[in-house]
């Protein structure tokens, strides 16, 4: 019998929750859920614990918060969160101040406030119960990660300078004092664009990253603002809807949402409704070869999650291809986890329904990376990696357009002109194609392998990279 500690990780969007609890006394809680909280119901059940606290570090921006489902379904459990730094919920809920302790069987947690990321940020200290002013552990949420912290213009521009001399408190004040064994339990890993450059690992210790964090090494709040303004990643289009939707509490849904299907005929049908989008799920090389008119290609791997939010209105009803029927609880799951709950059906066999059913296609071309250097600037080559991977190094000859930012540019292209698209492997590619394709481009090409292909075919860079 002994404490459990399990820690939940959500690809694509890279998010960290926890479990933690006491077998002994068979109680748990769990610590920023995501909105498909079965994880953690199913975890409870193996570990033979009840769930009765769910607890928040703060009002989320880059996900649907699972802390009023999680509540729905289990009845008993309340959900705990911040009530520092003025902030306000819609929904049920207990509040928490600095300080504050809660005690899990022989866990004790304690509440601290550490503002930065956002005004009402906790942290939680845990420690055993027996030695309750020595903790071995603290779950950071957004405010320090893994060789990164947490981005302070969530608010908007305004409140940035603010919540950055305020973070550089709370690194300052509240972390490096914390004794270097410590260990770090962030709410994301590497990927999430909550943080710059974040660490490839899940966890680290106080003195791992007093050491090695360059957000630790400013002694001086104003050399610090400077770091951390000017490091801060592209912020996604959908980051100030989920911060609304986590503040007023996320509708309950029971379960993951269910999805009809659609024999070809119907699904056509159904493509032609005004409140409809047609996503299709397949990856690149699937959809290159041939898709149904007007299609925005989102592969049905974990990333879908973040391009839905970037490039989908929540307001419209999905419609569903995908790479096999049994792949649709999946895809379900990445699209509610950034608040995608409306769903007009999928195409019922896939494709291959489809082509069977005579019905037409499109198709994207896909270009080698030795065509596109044999092509050099006869060809209109678009970059739509983000603006950190373009300054380290490009294709020569490349226009940049970041992906998240390409609907609000496409005047500065040439419609008539061909466009192949690089990313850094296709897959996001795939994405910025689709979306050419779909407003009017008339020769557009995917490049599989993409900037990964280019370098290791040995090519010319311009940019950091250059030798």
């Amino acid at each position: 019998m002994s404490l459990i500690f399990e820690c939940i990780h959500t690809e694509g969007i890279a998010q960290l929750s926890y479990l933690i609890g006491d077998d002994s006394e068979g109680v748990a809680a769990v610590f920023d859920p995501r909105a498909d909280v079965e994880v953690y119901l199913e975890l409870a059940r193996a570990k033979q614990v009840a769930i009765t606290h769910i607890f928040e570090t703060h009002i989320h921006a880059d996900l649907v918060s699972g802390a009023c489902e999680l509540h729905a379904r289990l009845g008993t459990a309340k959900i705990f969160v911040s009530h520092e730094g003025g902030a306000r919920y819609a929904f049920d809920h207990e509040p928490i101040h600095d300080g504050d302790t809660f005690t899990l069987g022989s866990a004790l947690i304690t509440a601290r406030h550490t503002p930065g990321h956002t005004p009402e940020h906790l942290s939680y200290l845990v420690a055993e119960k027996n030695h309750p002013v020595t903790p071995w552990g603290v779950l950071s949420g957004d405010s320090l990660f893994v060789n990164s912290a947490g981005r302070p213009d969530l608010l908007g521009r305004d409140q940035a300078k603010k919540l950055s001399k305020q973070l550089f408190h709370t690194l300052r004040e509240f972390y490096l004092k914390l004794d270097d064994g410590v260990v770090l339990y962030p709410g994301h890993g590497a990927g999430s664009p909550c943080g710059a450059d974040i660490g490839d690992r899940l966890s680290s210790t106080i003195g791992y990253e007093r050491r090695f964090n360059a957000f630790l090494q400013y002694d001086q709040e104003k050399d610090f603002t400077e770091f951390v303004l000017a490091t801060t990643p592209t912020t996604p289009t959908y980051y100030p809807r989920m911060k609304k939707v986590n503040a007023k509490g996320p509708e309950i849904l029971g379960n993951l949402p269910d999805v009809r299907g659609l024999p070809p005929k119907k699904f056509m049908k159904a493509i032609k409704q005004k409140d409809t989008v047609l996503i299709d799920t397949r990856m690149m090389q699937g959809f290159g070869g041939g898709h149904i008119e007007s299609a925005l290609n989102i592969g049905g791997n974990p990333m879908l999650s973040i391009w839905a939010g970037w490039l989908l209105d929540p307001e419209k009803k999905l419609l569903l291809v995908l790479e096999s029927d049994d792949r649709l609880k999946d895809i379900v799951r990445y699209l509610v986890r950034t608040g995608y709950i409306r769903f007009a059906g999928y195409l019922l066999g896939g494709m291959t329904a489809w082509n069977n059913a005579g019905l037409p296609l499109e198709s994207v071309g896909q270009m080698t990376v030795q065509e596109i250097k044999s092509a050099g600037k006869r060809l209109q080559l678009l970059d739509v990696r983000s603006p950190e991977e373009w300054a380290s190094g490009h294709i020569p000859n490349a226009r940049h357009c970041f992906l998240g930012e390409l609907r609000g540019h496409l005047e500065k292209l040439n419609k008539v002109k061909s466009v192949a698209v690089y990313c850094n492997s296709g897959y996001r590619a795939s994405i910025a194609a689709s979306i050419l394709q779909k407003t009017g481009f008339g020769c557009v090409y995917n490049v599989p392998g993409s900037w990964q292909a280019w370098t290791e075919a040995g090519y010319p860079v311009e940019g950091a990279q250059t030798k």
